[in-house]
Formats: structure tokens, C-alpha cells, sequence
């Protein structure tokens, strides 16, 4: 079954590691399915039930985003708040509607991996600034399997550099099974 990929970058056309990503995606179209938020909603009007029956369709869910103020973009906030309700993705018989389905998360951030210690600038590790995405899937019964982040963009965003991040990229995602 093909792995969704919902890519949640406000200015994909000034992006060098999610576009790049995405480039390769598409070079495997029998395998990803690629669905740009910010594309698909430039009004941030969500259509709560297609996304309802696109995450009904598939098995492997990947969010992919830039790190943002050490979280998402807003409009992946505002997807949850608005796609997963109660009675679908939880708190009813017919709820749970995301149960047992593999999630990731795949992140760039600005700043270097080094940089995300208790002892250094930022206080806090990437795994616990994702702790609450990890708890958005658990609730929703969702099969969290952590993330996948590429590092140091603030300092590295050149094409070589993101090419070096293709093998672990895919890597990861093939190993949501």
C-alpha cells in the first residue's frame, strides 16, 4: 500500500530540503502519495471531511514540515483541530478512525542537531519538543513511530547538503513497513 506523505510547508517554493524531498517522492509515484497542505488550503479553509477520507485510505501517514518556533505550522495545528474529532478519530465506538495506522514525523530544522541538548542554547532534545505529537497519535490509537529530522539548515541549506540527506530520508520512510 502506498504511504501518504502530507507535507505541511508554508513557502515550498523558497524551500531547499522539503522541495527536494518532495522531488524525489514524486519520482515514485507507484509508492507516495504526496499531499501539500498549504497548497491545498491557501485559505486555510479545510475540508474536514476529504481529509477525513484521505487518512481513511491509507495505512502509512508521514507528516513532513519545517520546525517552526520549535513546533509546526500553524496550519497543521489547525488541520488537527479540525480533522480529528471526536466520534472520528476518537471518544466512540465508531471513532478511532487513525487506530493502528503507522505515523511518522519528518522535520527540518535550522538548527544544528548538537544544539538540542539540556546543557546547550535551546534547553530540550527534538524527542521531547515532539512529545505532543506523540500524544495527538496515542490518543487517536495511531501507531507513532517517531521521526525522522535532518539538521542545520540555518547554515547548510545548499543543494549538496540536502542531497546528502536523501538516503536516511527514504530510509526512514521505508521503514514504516
Amino acid at each position: 500500500m502506498k504511504t501518504l506523505i502530507i507535507v505541511i510547508h508554508p513557502d515550498l517554493t523558497h524551500s531547499v530540503i522539503n522541495k527536494r524531498w518532495i522531488e524525489e517522492l514524486e519520482k515514485q509515484p507507484e509508492k507516495y502519495t504526496i499531499h501539500k497542505l498549504y497548497d491545498a488550503y491557501p485559505d486555510e479553509k479545510i475540508d474536514v471531511r476529504a481529509e477525513q477520507q484521505r487518512i481513511e485510505q491509507y495505512d502509512k501517514i508521514i507528516f513532513q514540515f519545517p520546525l517552526y518556533w520549535f513546533s509546526s505550522p500553524p496550519l497543521l495545528k489547525k488541520w488537527f483541530d479540525e480533522v480529528l474529532i471526536r466520534g472520528w478519530a476518537y471518544g466512540s465506538k465508531s471513532g478511532y478512525k487513525m487506530a493502528g495506522k503507522r505515523i511518522a514525523l519528518v522535520l527540518s530544522a535550522g538548527i544544528a542537531e548538537d544544539e538540542f541538548m539540556p546543557t546547550k542554547k535551546y534547553k530540550y532534545t527534538l524527542e521531547e519538543l515532539t512529545r505532543p505529537f506523540e500524544l495527538t497519535f496515542d490518543y487517536v490509537k495511531a501507531d507513532y513511530r517517531s521521526f525522522y529530522a535532518y539538521y542545520g539548515m540555518e547554515h547548510n541549506a545548499t543543494k549538496e547538503w540536502a542531497e546528502q540527506s536523501i538516503p536516511g530520508y527514504l530510509s526512514f520512510i521505508e521503514t514504516l513497513g
